[in-house]
């Protein structure tokens, strides 16, 4: 082994391209590629069922990448540098940085001490095109609207830097002493039989996620701002797996849409990329994001406490079409379209008068791209209790969004199938269709597909009233 050995500790950047950190550590010797399972061992939230799945098969192609040579550590980040380093001629560290609570915490104290160590560390951003405090208003504070930070915050500030190629030279170190663990020790496939079929819904890995941006690019992105709205159709770009894991950086994407005509499109999917910008600066300024109310006014909202209720929203049982389709792709598949995540959040808060911390614990746990300052910042906006978040009066209308959005059905139908052969007309509100009709069908309410389990009109009316307790 040479003596001069730079870790690069891998964590949500798992690629070769465009890897700040990486390209460092190449820079400065020997790379010695680590990838830390932290499991419960970080003090903060532990991974999701649908999230561990794509973590498994994601390092499984970031090891292939790497010719076999990933080293796979399980335990506290401490705990395994401080092996290393005691084993092996390190002279850094190096890595891109994370930012939810509990890592920002972590990774000060680890580079106080490996700088006091004598060894030279250094973190990177690989994850957003603006660190999340450098964008803020002219007097210093935090921005709480989009539209502004976007477009003064964001735009004004410098571009994002250009992306990175793969090192030239990458020349890799593993090891024997460092008791790399084998991937399926790491047990992050879950039991539950769901697990496979959402796999099978996916490509994993950094090529996979470039094949997407461009099959997007060319298909994807010329309809993007209207078509986006219609779950049965191509228009999204479902990147956010990919980004979240870091085997495709925003940075690429970004530069990517930067070869094309401008167009009202583009512009609008920079928006979205914007948004999860928002949503860690939200995060950042907010640690307790994912937990507190932004809005306190809402620590005295009268929540239901209904396990009935929660567990039929869960399972796509409620009785309203479009809620369990879209319920039932994210169990299907660990995904859920942009348009579906509005309307089931909207009626679990808002027709259910469930607790929004319930669902975002269970998107937390079967969605692939279960991010922490997403989806809190997205839960507390439909609950209406977030920054520049959607009037709690603001409930959508699920028969109206079915009507609107899948109008012909082909997408609550392939998720629904006990509903293939209701026509049209009442395929968002089969309990208005005559006995009749439904025979025909095939469908008995109650029976094969269940009756609302909840009236919509009346909740809405009850949600109503609850908000006006708060104020």
């Amino acid at each position: 082994m040479t003596s001069t050995v730079a870790i690069h500790w891998f964590r949500q950047d798992l690629r070769l391209s465009d890897n700040p950190a990486l390209t460092a550590a190449c820079e400065a010797g020997n790379v010695l590629p680590l990838y830390i399972y932290e499991g419960t061992h970080d003090g903060g939230r532990t991974l999701g069922g649908a999230s561990k799945n794509w973590l498994h098969h994601s390092l499984k192609a970031l090891n292939e990448s790497l010719g076999g040579r990933l080293v796979i550590m399980h335990g506290s980040p401490k705990e395994v540098l401080t092996n290393l380093i005691e084993t092996n001629s390190v002279t850094s560290v190096f890595w891109n940085r994370s930012y939810e609570p509990w890592r920002v915490e972590t990774d000060a104290e680890l580079k106080l001490w490996l700088d006091h160590s004598g060894l030279k560390v250094q973190s990177f951003n690989g994850s957003l095109l603006w660190e999340p405090w450098t964008v803020h208003k002219s007097d210093g504070t935090p921005y709480r609207v989009f539209t502004p930070f976007y477009r003064k915050g964001c735009l004004q500030a410098p571009e994002p830097r250009k992306p990175l190629p793969v090192p030239k030279e990458l020349k890799l170190v593993s090891d024997p002493q460092a008791s790399s663990v084998q991937l399926d020790a790491l047990e992050l496939l879950d039991k539950r039989s769901w697990t496979d079929t959402v796999a099978s819904h996916w490509k994993h890995g950094e090529q996979a996620a470039q094949d997407k941006l461009y099959a997007f690019l060319e298909n994807g992105i010329p309809n993007y701002k209207e078509g986006r709205n219609y779950p049965s159709k191509p228009f999204t770009s479902r990147l956010s797996p990919h980004l979240h894991f870091g085997e495709i950086s925003p940075n690429q994407i970004w530069w990517a849409l930067g070869s094309y005509e401008e167009t009202s499109d583009i512009d609008h999917f920079r928006s979205e990329l914007g948004w999860r910008e928002f949503s860690y600066s939200l995060l950042l300024h907010n640690p307790k994001l994912p937990n507190e109310n932004l809005n306190k006014k809402f620590d005295r909202f009268p929540w239901v406490k209904d396990e009935k209720r929660l567990l039929a929203w869960q399972r796509g049982q409620t009785g309203i079409p479009i809620v369990d389709a879209g319920m039932r792709e994210l169990w299907q598949t660990g995904y859920m379209h942009n348009r579906l995540r509005m309307i089931v959040g909207s009626f679990l808060v808002k027709n259910l008068l469930l607790d929004w911390r319930q669902g975002e614990q269970w998107f937390w746990d079967c969605l692939v791209d279960a991010d922490l300052a997403s989806n809190s910042a997205s839960w507390q906006w439909i609950a209406g209790c977030g920054a520049d978040a959607a009037p709690y009066f603001r409930i959508f209308n699920p028969i109206l969004q079915g009507e609107k959005f899948d109008r012909l059905g082909e997408y609550t139908r392939s998720f629904v199938p006990e509903l293939k052969n209701v026509p049209d007309k009442y395929l968002f509100k089969p309990w208005d269709a005559t006995g009749l009709v439904l025979q025909g069908a095939g469908v008995t309410l109650g029976k094969n597909y269940p009756l609302p389990i909840v009236d919509l009109k009346f909740s809405r009316e009850e949600a109503l009233r609850a908000f006006e307790a708060t104020r």
